[in-house]
């Protein structure tokens, strides 16, 4: 059977699909489904690496996190990810090495996240692309000072919580 798409958006749409599952019993699911994202680990030394202060109106605040976006449709991760970085930061990278990929929320949702180390930075000619529903504030904080943030809650998301431990794990 065909999934009901409940609410389809810019960014999202949400399903409701009957699905079998392993042990033979059927249910019904409602799934958020995304096109999927990369995460920007952009560092322009090997000690520190560029975060976004942005305002997220879901939660109402102003939180400090690791640059990200959707990946556009039909666009690859490794295509996104240098457009995300430049948009996002300023600054275009010369190198870029793929960390992994993960689901944050697979309970609901079949957004996969794409984690890439930017490195060899350049700063670009043109400030700082914002989207229409964006406020971002970029800035350079070494590897300790993000730990810092994550630890006294100026950090609130888990993709630059992972980040920093892919970031640590391969020094």
């Amino acid at each position: 059977m065909a999934a009901d798409v409940i609410f389809e958006g810019r960014v999202i749409r949400v399903e409701r699909e009957d699905v079998t599952l392993s042990n033979g019993r059927t249910t019904t699911i409602e799934a958020v489904r995304h096109r999927g994202s990369v995460v920007i680990l952009a560092q322009p030394t090997p000690e520190t690496v560029i975060v976004i202060r942005q305002y997220r109106p879901v939660i109402s605040t102003w939180i400090w996190e690791l640059p990200a976006g959707s990946l556009d449709p039909g666009e690859s991760p490794d295509t996104a990810v240098v457009r995300e970085c430049e948009e996002e930061t300023g600054w275009t990278p010369g190198r870029v090495s793929a960390l992994g990929s993960w689901y944050p929320t697979p309970g609901f949702c079949d957004e996969i996240m794409h984690f890439y180390r930017c490195e060899s930075l350049t700063t670009p000619v043109r400030p700082v692309h914002q989207d229409e529903d964006e406020q971002i504030e970029p800035a350079e904080v070494t590897l300790d000072v993000l730990a810092e943030m994550i630890a006294d809650g100026r950090v609130l998301d888990m993709k630059t919580v992972v980040g920093l431990t892919l970031l640590r794990q391969r020094r």
